[in-house]
């Protein structure tokens, strides 16, 4: 009998097509272009839920149930202003279709190996959500930049680490397909925040002690890029993009 060359369709885990939009390129944050044309409050008319920073570097953006959240190098949060504008977000509606306890004690190279096992495909992009109470969460992020502006492998090189223990809260992020390199960070670009909005940052690594995942597969990416005079003349395609982003990443 001649095998079925009909693809085997996607499991419940995508039951609808969900759009991930982004600002700006993580390729052009490498090459020093740190101010992006679109307003914070204008990014959450695409989600609510999403990663990214503010104009400058200054800071990391969280946005969680719809709530934008400005985070500073020393860990502490406050609420956005919604007139700021970010160079570089990605943001979506977040339904999840996977809800799923984890192992307690996972640390993050061990949870990324679960999540891998949770997702059909590498494929797609992977909205997730980590909640629960984590023995430990080291963050760190970006201080604001000046002009003329430095590359971002030299802006985060002297970024200090913020370690915050026995604390519940929420990791927000996005698993991103290898293909997408340059566009955004591939495989996982996690912000933590507490329970009470107030401390978080740039995840490194963590410690659950117990926690659930919840996943939001993204099929369509829109894509909106700024229209700058340094954006048009920006380097997107360095020779060492994928060495440049795990510096900046600290990946």
């Amino acid at each position: 009998m001649t095998p079925d060359p009909t693809p085997a369709p996607p499991t419940a885990e995508i039951l609808y097509r969900n759009e991930v939009f982004q600002t700006g390129l993580m390729a052009q944050l490498l090459d020093g272009i740190y101010d992006g044309d679109m307003r914070i409050g204008e990014l959450l008319s695409h989600g609510g839920h999403g990663v990214g920073t503010f104009n400058g570097l200054d800071g990391e953006l969280v946005v969680l149930d719809g709530n934008a959240y400005h985070m500073r190098s020393d860990g502490s949060v406050q609420k956005a202003d919604l007139s700021a504008h970010t160079p570089y977000a990605v943001i979506t509606n977040f339904v999840p279709t996977i809800v799923r306890d984890l192992p307690p004690s996972l640390l993050r190279h061990a949870a990324s190996q679960v999540l891998d096992e949770l997702t059909i495909s590498k494929n797609y992009m992977y909205a997730l959500k980590i909640v629960g109470t984590f023995a430990w969460v080291r963050t760190r992020t970006v201080q604001k930049q000046t002009r003329p502006y430095r590359p971002m492998v030299e802006a985060t090189a002297d970024e200090e680490i913020v370690q915050f223990d026995d604390v519940h809260g929420t990791i927000v992020g996005f698993r991103t397909p290898l293909f997408e390199q340059g566009i955004s960070v591939p495989g996982c670009h996690a912000h933590f925040v507490d329970d009470s909005r107030t401390r978080g940052g740039h995840v490194i690594d963590f410690k659950l002690r117990e926690a659930h995942v919840e996943i939001c597969p993204g099929t369509d990416l829109r894509l909106h890029l700024p229209l700058t005079p340094e954006f048009s003349a920006a380097d997107l395609s360095p020779e060492d993009l994928a060495e440049q982003i795990r510096k900046a990443e600290k990946s």
